[in-house]
């Protein structure tokens, strides 16, 4: 584990060195990627090419047009996906990777500017280069001192840190996003309104602040979503009561035939409005100490927050 523990910190602090050591070059990458509207070809071999396809693939996510391109293959008709004038990002810690250096030639044939990130600020990748990022100081933390790690994980940093770069100057939204997220939990949490998901309150399993211990549970029965809505006469909600709640109830050492409603509900419940996206349902429900299963959900349009539905976790889950 110490061992384990010290890959980690060289790793850490590899990274928090990189704003010192390639800031400038930084800078002048960020500068020709905005002022590019065409495609970013991002280059690499081995456990650099991985590297490669990961920045390639972010890219794309912010609506960056991007696209991995593997060095040997490029020579062998995957050229044809170049346009005249598209970026390239080189990535390779010798900074001298055959594949690469054969390759350059023919992207100063199509006009392509070269953003190199090596390890290496002397190399032959790196006298090519219109950019050069410089990784040499991040020194391999495995014990030979030759696994791709710690320059692996800067090289994916710097990617990291051109594609933030590229939001915000270009004003990415959480809208612009969601369309490229549309799939999976991630487009769920962009695109869905907690109205999509929920239980509408016809749904609901709902009693009356009078509502005795049995009715409660014959209504929690009937609809079985793991909480009852206590609701008053103009239909607003009072409280909650979930199935905890019912079996807290049981415990304690009183006449149960006396408990109701009113005694047993959580008064001040977290609410959620409609409107709302998932996600941010998502966000009240887990990050907490205690997580929230249910959370009742309240209409903003009338004005007085009635209740409209009760979103479960699950239900925010569910594919």
């Amino acid at each position: 584990m110490e061992r384990a523990k010290y890959l980690l910190e060289v790793e850490s602090k590899a990274i928090g060195n990189i704003i010192a050591a390639t800031g400038q070059a930084l800078q002048r990458a960020v500068d020709m990627i905005l002022s590019h509207r065409g495609k970013i070809m991002v280059c690499g071999i081995g456990k650099s090419g991985h590297i490669a396809r990961k920045i390639a693939a972010t890219f794309t996510s912010i609506g960056q047009p991007a696209v991995f391109l593997h060095p040997a293959e490029a020579v062998h008709g995957d050229l044809g996906v170049y346009s005249p004038k598209d970026l390239t990002i080189l990535i390779s810690k010798s900074g001298a990777t055959d594949e690469l250096l054969r390759l350059i030639p023919t992207l100063r044939a199509f006009n392509s500017k070269i953003i190199a990130i090596v390890g290496n600020p002397h190399s032959p990748i790196a006298d090519s280069a219109d950019v050069v990022i410089d990784i040499s100081f991040a020194k391999e933390a495995d014990p030979l001192g030759i696994v791709p790690t710690t320059s692996a994980i800067v090289s994916l940093a710097i990617g990291d840190a051109l594609a933030a770069e590229i939001m915000y100057d270009r004003g990415v939204s959480k809208g612009d996003f969601a369309r490229y997220h549309p799939a999976g939990q991630l487009g769920r949490n962009l695109l869905l309104r907690v109205g999509d998901v929920m239980a509408k309150v016809s749904h609901c399993a709902r009693v009356s602040p009078g509502s005795t211990l049995r009715e409660i549970v014959v209504e929690m029965t009937k609809f079985p979503l793991g909480a009852a809505l206590v609701i008053g006469e103009e239909e607003n909600l009072l409280g909650i009561i979930t199935d905890g709640d019912i079996r807290r109830s049981l415990q304690l050492a009183i006449d149960i035939d006396t408990l109701n409603a009113e005694n047993v509900m959580a008064k001040t419940p977290q609410t959620i409005f409609s409107d709302a996206s998932l996600g941010d349902a998502l966000e009240m429900m887990e990050n907490r100490k205690s997580q929230i299963s249910v959370l009742p959900v309240l209409d903003r349009a009338d004005g007085k927050g009635q209740v409209v539905g009760l979103l479960r976790l699950h239900d925010a889950y569910r594919h």
